[in-house]
């Protein structure tokens, strides 16, 4: 088993670095004494995490991953490589398909050590429409193995965290509405904590020889309907609401919809659930405990009450 300080003094590239994951895995990174470098289309996202590093500890790199040389200078002299770049927006199979490819074969000509490719839990259920999300993660997992194969591929669920778009999301619409609905009410997720994924990230890199050439599926520790969610950030606010369980016909022609909160992609992937498969891999094997929810959803709706931080005080 590799040491604690295999990453010290090494150079990991992050590619997407500077959105919601990759502030985490930065962290994960710095604190084990990698040298880091933050490949993303706007670096400036990450300028947050300056004051977290020594002097000379952390880089910026603006890149666009369609552009092929743009790519290859991001991870010119790279020891190790994570690809955290997804979107839902755009030429996706591009994006999250070819361009992890190229990542994978800049990695491989660098002689970088190990590769870490940030897919996720996303099927393409046989005899549907396409869902054009799904297709991209599987072609960028085919693309990195064939250039890298002994690539740690991880396959998070949904991602959940203080600072993150899902809960926050939510938060909002039940602080302010009385009635909601919810779409894809019966869908099970096992919500993944990102910091538990940012140290999959890490263990994986510090250790190749143990963990290469294998894909993980990362859940949480709990499996949760989208109403049981909703419902429990609602306790958690201290506030009332009453939820409404839309019908699959009615939600897809919500997503159908320009400029809703939820695209076709979306949907598709939330009405078939989120959850480990059983076939690969997960936290246990990678000496991981993930965190639930619950351990942290009380405390980060206290902003969301009606009196905050005083609400416990008032109502007593």
């Amino acid at each position: 088993m590799a040491s604690k300080g295999a990453l010290n003094g090494k150079l990991v590239v992050l590619m997407g670095g500077s959105g919601f994951i990759g502030n985490y895995v930065a962290q994960a990174m710095l604190a084990r004494g990698a040298r880091l470098r933050i490949a993303s289309r706007h670096p400036e996202r990450a300028f947050n995490l300056k004051p977290l590093a020594n002097l000379g500890q952390i880089q910026f790199a603006r890149c666009d991953v369609t552009d092929r040389q743009s790519v290859d200078r991001a991870i010119a002299g790279a020891d190790a490589v994570v690809n955290l770049v997804g979107a839902f927006d755009g030429n996706l199979k591009q994006i999250m398909g070819e361009s992890a490819g190229w990542m994978a074969e800049a990695a491989a000509a660098n002689g970088a050590a190990s590769f870490v490719h940030v897919s996720a839990i996303a099927q393409q259920p046989a005899g549907e429409p396409e869902i054009e999300y799904a297709t991209a993660k599987k072609l960028g997992e085919e693309r990195v193995r064939a250039a890298f194969p002994q690539a740690t591929v991880l396959r998070p669920s949904i991602l959940f965290g203080k600072d993150g778009d899902f809960l926050a999301m939510f938060a909002q619409m039940i602080r302010f509405v009385p009635v909601l609905p919810v779409f894809g009410p019966e869908a099970k997720l096992q919500l993944v904590y990102v910091d538990d994924v940012a140290e999959a990230v890490a263990v994986a890199l510090e250790d190749p020889a143990q963990y290469g050439g294998k894909t993980f599926e990362l859940g949480g520790p709990e499996t949760l309907t989208m109403m049981e969610i909703n419902r429990r950030i609602a306790a958690a606010q201290r506030r009332k609401r009453s939820f409404l369980a839309m019908p699959d016909g009615v939600s897809g022609a919500f997503a159908s919809l320009p400029g809703t909160p939820m695209g076709k992609d979306q949907w598709a992937l939330l009405k078939q659930g989120s959850v480990v498969s059983g076939e690969h891999p997960g936290f246990a094997e990678l000496g991981i405990t993930p965190k639930p929810l619950g351990l942290f959803l009380d405390k980060w709706m206290v902003r969301y009450r009606r009196q905050g931080r005083f609400s416990d005080r008032a109502a007593s």
